[in-house]
């Protein structure tokens, strides 16, 4: 949860400038400490939150099901919406399908049907440190929760893929193999839909079937780690991780260049969110995701100490870390 925010942080100044404007004002070398007292974070780390939050309300209450988790979700994202603190150029998809949310619509018609934006990637990122899930409910609760917002197979499919990527790490995988098994879940899991928990969101123009929706986002899935693996053939440290594996604006793009971060150092967390915030696309996400790898992997030891006081939200990333420590 820590390293979440310290990616967040990290990357927020460098968002929306390229690579000149990055070296220009930060020197070749780029950003290593994130700004501020506190630092702070932004939508990513808030409705990652949101998302940890619910989960640990539902779990006082098992079993834990969709009819106990949707509508807590659906509070939790709705009081994000209308937080003071919800200031930070959030993404226009989370911000009208919590709109359509708090209008008392039925999620899948709230949902931003044709978006696979990466703003349910950060979030889920909670859902691979609860212990006790079976894969099944850990792989539906994570699509779930980013069809909420984003309702376009992609989104799902690379939500799950980082809840999984999370969970492997907590549980000791060797980061070397994590491309591996990913593509593992998404050949095993390519026409699975989970219709206990996304009802009839598949149910969009061009599709026939559930099956039909869901492979869509696997192969999608699939395409972008062919361009992982090449990168990590390559494993240049000192280039945009972005040329390799894509900007990250999207969900699929947002996974693979958060992981290449996290790869091209996987036992250094500082060099890791460095790499995402040193990048041309939407380096806040990047170096988050990045972050929520190398925390999962390596634990709180691996950052610098004196963050834990100065990060935005410390009290509550310690309280739902510690929930699941």
């Amino acid at each position: 949860m820590f390293g979440l925010a310290y990616g967040d942080a990290l990357g927020a100044p460098t968002e929306f400038i390229d690579m000149k404007q990055i070296h220009r004002r930060y020197g070749f070398d780029g950003p290593r400490v994130p700004e501020g007292n506190p630092a702070l974070v932004t939508d990513d780390t808030q409705m990652g939150i949101a998302v940890a939050e619910g989960l640990l309300n539902a779990l006082e209450n098992p079993p834990f099901t969709p009819d106990l988790i949707t509508p807590i979700w659906r509070r939790k994202f709705i009081d994000w919406l209308n937080s003071p603190d919800n200031n930070r150029a959030p993404g226009n998809t989370c911000l009208q399908a919590c709109r359509n949310l708090e209008a008392g619509l039925p999620w899948v018609k709230a949902t931003q049907a044709g978006s696979k934006g990466c703003g349910a990637n950060m979030r889920v990122t909670p859902l691979g440190l609860v212990p006790g899930f079976t894969d099944e409910t850990r792989a539906a609760a994570s699509q779930l929760q980013a069809a909420l917002t984003h309702g376009h197979p992609t989104g799902l499919a690379a939500s799950e893929l980082t809840a999984f990527a999370v969970w492997w790490l907590r549980e000791g995988m060797d980061p070397a193999d994590l491309p591996g098994a990913l593509r593992a879940r998404c050949h095993e899991q390519r026409t699975t839909y989970h219709g206990d928990w996304l009802e009839d969101l598949w149910q969009q123009p061009g599709m026939e079937s559930p099956e039909m929706f869901i492979s869509r986002g696997w192969d999608e899935c699939l395409a972008v780690l062919d361009r992982l693996d090449a990168a990590l053939a390559r494993l240049d440290r000192d280039a945009d991780p972005c040329e390799a594996t894509g900007a990250g604006w999207v969900a699929e793009e947002a996974l693979a260049t958060g992981l290449l971060a996290f790869l091209l150092f996987p036992d250094d967390a500082v060099s890791a969110i460095w790499r995402g915030a040193a990048s041309s696309g939407d380096s806040d996400s990047i170096a988050c995701l990045a972050g929520a790898f190398a925390g999962a992997h390596l634990g709180m030891d691996a950052w610098p100490a004196e963050w834990a006081g100065r990060i935005e939200y410390a009290d509550a990333l310690a309280r739902i870390g510690g929930a699941w420590d």
